[in-house]
């Protein structure tokens, strides 16, 4: 059965928003193998630890202590540095976003 001039339309909004939708998720942070762009690696002995070292870092760029529960933007910032503590008042993770 041939495409109406309106079924047409219509398949080309969704094959544009199939291929929009692929080119966003290829710019999720999702990559385990994505590169350090907020200097995390070298501060990933810090996990474990009490959140009162964060202080005591001299740390350049923008910074997020993240508390259990605290509300989070979800956009993504190369250069961000999160530290995300968990209920004991400890260093769970730190990431890049």
């Amino acid at each position: 059965m041939p495409f109406t001039q309106r079924g047409a339309a219509g398949l080309a909004r969704i094959m544009i928003g199939v291929m929009s939708g692929g080119t966003l998720a290829a710019c999720t942070p999702s990559d385990p193998a994505a590169p350090d762009t907020c200097g995390a690696a070298p501060l990933q002995a810090l996990v474990g630890e009490d959140r009162g070292r964060i202080a005591g870092l001299q740390l350049q760029g923008p910074v997020r202590v993240i508390e259990p529960g605290m509300a989070v933007t979800m956009d993504y910032r190369a250069e961000r540095l999160n530290f995300w503590i968990d209920e004991g008042g400890r260093i769970e993770r730190i990431t890049c976003s």
